[in-house]
């Protein structure tokens, strides 16, 4: 169980006020759940606003449970709904949950490298007000983007990272990361994270991928695929772990193409696909609409 840091009577950068939170809960699945929980909800005056559940077997299997509701006074009611859940869900109930005010948005950090197509959509989406965090930087091992990144109004931070030993570039990392972020995306980030990285900066990373995985790894997927002559190309948003692009997986996505495109046109076909998924990740992961269950994810969209 966590209760999430709050900001109280701050809107979103979506604009939304600061009177609704997220729930998430997953566990085995009984009989009971959702009545429990809409009973410690009503106890509070909370009125439901949405509420998806899935079981992936009725008869003992894995439940999960996302619910967003809004109570008058809801800052200083979160915590007395926190503890009325520990207690209602730890009786009888083999249950976790994760109560968050939404009016904090989720602070993250993108890391990128020479290509800027999913950088700027993440960019553009948030100025517009479609993604519902705050970007509390942009990190990069080049410095190709850094006065379109400064132009949002966003931190910009050159940490090079060349070589096979990344020690000295993770470490700068992770002193400009911690206490600072909730998540990090990595908008096409051509550097390997090290398993030490990832258990050190103990947040979530988002990566996106080209392709269906694991399929054309390495430089030049595109060129690889015309040369396989597919006839689809795609992406997939995944959560990163130590083991190399074989994350939970978030969101994917393809586009048919033929044997009249290009290289450059299945380059140019394919970062259209890639920023497009990414985004449509980031901003699950920051409604928390994204459960992982082992290697793969439940995602209330």
């Amino acid at each position: 169980m966590t209760i999430a840091q709050t900001v109280t009577g701050v809107p979103s950068d979506s604009g939304r006020e600061a009177a609704v939170a997220t729930l998430i809960v997953d566990g085995q699945d009984r009989p009971g759940i959702v009545e429990s929980i809409a009973s410690v909800l009503g106890r509070f005056g909370a009125n439901i606003i949405s509420l998806d559940q899935y079981s992936d077997d009725p008869d003992g299997g894995q439940f999960f449970q996302r619910t967003e509701f809004s109570v008058p006074g809801l800052s200083a009611v979160l915590p007395d709904i926190d503890e009325a859940l520990s207690s209602r869900l730890s009786d009888g109930f083999d249950l976790r949950f994760t109560l968050r005010d939404t009016s904090a948005p989720k602070r993250v950090a993108i890391f990128a490298s020479k290509s800027d197509h999913c950088l700027l959509e993440l960019l553009w989406r948030h100025r517009r007000g479609e993604l519902p965090v705050s970007i509390a930087m942009v990190i990069s091992n080049h410095t190709d983007t850094a006065d379109e990144v400064r132009g949002f109004g966003i931190p910009f931070f050159h940490v090079p990272s060349g070589g096979p030993d990344k020690t000295a570039a993770e470490a700068e990392h992770l002193r400009l990361l911690q206490g600072n972020v909730d998540f990090i995306v990595l908008a096409r980030y051509m550097q390997i994270i090290s398993a030490e990285f990832i258990e050190q900066v103990d947040v979530p990373i988002i990566n996106i991928h080209h392709s269906f995985l694991p399929a054309f790894v390495g430089a030049g997927p595109y060129a690889k695929a015309k040369e396989r002559g597919v006839k689809l190309i795609g992406a997939t948003a995944h959560y990163v772990t130590e083991d190399l692009d074989q994350g939970p997986i978030i969101e994917q996505d393809v586009v048919r193409v033929t044997h009249a495109d290009t290289a450059v046109d299945l380059r140019r076909r394919g970062a259209d696909v890639e920023r497009s998924v990414l985004a449509r990740a980031v901003q699950w992961h920051s409604e928390d609409r994204v459960i992982c269950h082992g290697n793969h994810t439940v995602v209330f969209a």
